[in-house]
């Protein structure tokens, strides 16, 4: 059981929380992952961990609430405890000797792509970070992107926030003014990696994509969140969760991803009844 020490409401649909988890704290790096319940019988979903506080022993997650679950969660509140969260699970960013890196974040995924930031940009790498929102309502975390980068480019759909166009306009933009990258790292919906990977490719910069497709235990065991990277098999929770965005079906991911699509709105509908019958 762990206790929630900070909630936040970020925008409309994506909530922070602050949990104790001194245990994961201790281990936990950018690019890593938990696994949690809300409570005994509730589905286990990996969530991305957005920062940590090793001295004061505490995790913070970033979601969206697109389903039943995530609702759920939402209806916790501080002091309020979470069944099960274990971790940190999968691999770290790879970060070291990286001297000038392209930070590439979409929507939720910039909770996700924020820690990389931090930690590049706390070891004296050159940072710039490309964060995209549908609109200015919809934007999260601009004031540590800022803090936290080199270069901040922000980018909306309808031009409300930052410039008007998508993070492949922005990142192509830099590109071709002459800007070299040792690497780009890019974090969010899947459309949007797989077409700021077409993108890198042409231009011969390597990529590397934070994938997030459906996990169950985490270890490796159930397969259900395996990809096809190279045309070989991976498994993101451990293999990954990032991978040569050059190398991803991203066609066949996101095919995948839709396969609960139905299943997952039902059960959502269902969470929120459940929750309006309650008060």
């Amino acid at each position: 059981m762990n206790k929630i020490l900070l909630k936040k409401s970020l925008n409309p649909t994506v909530t922070l929380m602050e949990v104790d988890a001194p245990l994961v704290a201790r281990k936990a790096e950018p690019g890593q992952f938990i696994i949690l319940r809300v409570d005994e019988n509730g589905e286990r979903i990996p969530l991305t961990v957005a920062d940590f506080d090793r001295e004061k022993g505490s995790v913070t997650i970033i979601f969206q609430i697109v389903g039943a679950t995530t609702e759920k969660l939402n209806h916790l509140n501080e002091g309020d405890f979470i069944h099960d969260f274990v971790g940190p699970l999968g691999r770290a960013t790879h970060t070291e000797g990286l001297k000038k890196v392209a930070v590439v974040g979409g929507g939720v995924g910039c909770a996700i792509a924020y820690p990389v930031t931090k930690k590049l940009f706390q070891q004296g790498a050159e940072v710039h970070a490309i964060a995209g929102f549908r609109n200015k309502d919809l934007v999260i975390l601009e004031d540590e992107f800022s803090a936290a980068s080199t270069k901040f480019v922000r980018m909306s759909d309808d031009g409300s926030w930052g410039e008007k166009g998508l993070v492949t306009d922005a990142l192509k933009k830099l590109i071709e003014s002459g800007e070299k990258y040792d690497e780009v790292i890019t974090i969010g919906p899947l459309i949007m990696m797989k077409f700021v990977c077409q993108l890198t490719k042409q231009y011969g910069v390597k990529t590397i994509a934070s994938m997030n497709p459906i996990m169950i235990d985490g270890t490796g065991m159930c397969g259900g969140c395996r990809l096809t990277v190279g045309g070989k098999t991976k498994f993101a929770c451990v293999d990954g969760p990032e991978f040569d965005g050059h190398e991803i079906d991203f066609d066949e991911a996101m095919a995948r991803g839709r396969t609960y699509q139905d299943f997952e709105r039902h059960a959502y509908e269902e969470a929120c009844n459940l929750f309006k019958e309650a008060k």
